[in-house]
Parts: C-alpha cells; sequence; structure tokens
C-alpha cells in the first residue's frame, strides 16, 4: 500500500519519472532473479558450514 502511495505522490510531481519507473520495473525485477538464486545458494552454503562446525558439539549433547 505504502509503495502505491509513494507511487502517485511521484506521479503528481514528476509523471515522465512515475511512469518511466512503472515500465522499468518489471525489468529490473528480471534481472534481480540472478541474484535472489546467488543469495539463496550462499544462505545454503553458509547453513551447511554451520552445521558441520556445530555437529561435534550436538553430539556431544549441547543443546543452545
Amino acid at each position: 500500500m505504502l509503495n502505491i502511495l509513494i507511487w502517485l505522490v511521484v506521479f503528481m510531481l514528476c509523471w515522465p519519472l512515475a511512469l518511466l519507473a512503472l515500465l522499468l520495473w518489471p525489468l529490473v525485477w528480471l534481472l534481480s532473479i540472478p541474484l535472489r538464486l546467488i543469495g539463496i545458494g550462499v544462505g545454503a552454503a553458509l547453513a551447511l558450514i554451520r552445521a558441520v562446525l556445530f555437529l561435534p558439539a550436538r553430539l556431544l549433547g549441547y543443546r543452545a
């Protein structure tokens, strides 16, 4: 809802900029997909490293 209100304010102040943002948003979203996939992969790799590092402590009965 806040995004729509901000877009309406920009539309009232500078309508060409608002229309350009509206037309370019799908392109920006498509370009961000690979970055999201990289973020998911890095997060998974860090979770795996964390699990491997904490495995000995968990085997010895430590509960965080």
